[in-house]
């Protein structure tokens, strides 16, 4: 079987990442098809040797398309995405723009793979956000074994998450410091280079930022209702790749070694915690890397059944792109989809 993808928002970050992830994976693709904007029309982009050109979103058809690989942000997926799923293309979708609607499945496949059945009823698939994705991967196996109260989570974000324009942001200002030229901010709220920033998306009435609050959102549609989340979310000047610093409660009684070995043979989990001089990972490690890392696995003594993790993952791949193609083939591998285009 070959299949027919779209990748709309083909020339970003997450678009490019995409493109090599299927690739690089394997995926049966018969053709693949690039689009963005207008503005970028005959834009260049690699899909292993081959390159092929951009096409305009607004005027393709996707009537012969299988899978559309959504990451053109929010605005655009509420146009978009139910056009195409009527056309009878399903669509995966990287932004939040269908992620809290009831009749669209949110997923990683390691976390809850069975709700994909749900997709039918809007032919859209949504994609978690990026630190969300990566701290679910590795709570859902200590969740299954000793069933998660209570998560406390401060996460340290890169640029990336911020697009190639967080990227550029980073590294202008940090030349700037080097040479003494002004640092402007425009894509952050406040400079960014050799900084911290502890705003990431808008402020909500009770505090909160947006970011926040998807955490808290997205763990209890994907994991359990039940569990009660409070989440800080910070901009560090990083490039790629996302840590988060996460404080378990459990109902029941679990030991830091009985959860290195549940973790060990978790699926999307690698630990990697040495109680030694860098026997941990940070983000520099995992840029380009599918796993998600866990490491400081360590008992809380301030409370009963508690736990400590650090966890850091490739946001553009585990946190985006890499899900993303994880759940075309979940759709794949379940008999969900079946080319419109029979193989020549």
């Amino acid at each position: 079987m070959a299949f027919k993808v779209a990748i709309v928002g083909a020339t970003g970050n997450v678009g490019r990442e995409m493109l090599n992830i299927l690739e690089e994976r394997g995926f049966p693709v018969g053709e693949v098809v690039a689009l963005a904007s207008r503005r970028s029309v005959g834009t260049e982009v690699s899909f292993g040797d081959r390159t092929l050109k951009v096409k305009a979103l607004d005027t393709y058809d996707f009537s012969d398309t299988d899978i559309c690989l959504m990451s053109a942000g929010g605005n655009v997926s509420k146009e978009w995405s139910p056009k195409i799923g009527k056309q009878g293309c399903i669509v995966i979708d990287n932004s939040s723009a269908w992620r809290y609607d009831q009749d669209v499945p949110l997923i990683v496949p390691e976390v809850n793979p069975d709700a994909i059945d749900g997709y039918t009823r809007r032919n859209i698939i949504a994609n978690p956000n990026c630190s969300t994705a990566q701290m679910l991967v590795a709570l859902k196996p200590l969740h299954d074994a000793a069933t998660i109260k209570r998560v406390v989570v401060s996460t340290y974000q890169s640029v990336s998450g911020a697009g190639k324009e967080g990227m550029d942001e980073l590294f202008q200002q940090t030349r700037a410091v080097f040479v003494a030229d002004p640092v402007e901010a425009k894509k952050f709220t406040k400079r960014i280079a050799f900084n911290v920033i502890p705003h990431i998306d808008v402020f909500m009435e009770d505090g909160s930022t947006k970011e926040e609050w998807k955490m808290v959102a997205e763990t209890k549609k994907m994991l359990d209702p039940k569990i009660k989340v409070t989440a800080t979310c910070v901009r560090v000047p990083v490039f790629i790749g996302h840590s988060e610093a996460v404080n378990l409660e459990f109902e029941k009684p679990i030991t830091a070694d009985e959860a290195r070995d549940i973790l060990r043979e978790a699926p999307g989990c690698q630990v990697i915690d040495k109680r030694e001089n860098g026997g941990y990972i940070t983000p520099l490690e995992s840029a380009g890397e599918d796993a998600t890392y866990i490491s400081r696995i360590r008992e809380d003594s301030t409370l009963d059944n508690g736990l400590n993790l650090w966890i850091v993952s490739d946001n553009l791949r585990k946190g985006a792109a890499l899900n993303a193609i994880q759940i075309a083939e979940l759709l794949v591998a379940r008999g969900l989809v079946k080319p419109k285009k029979k193989a020549a």
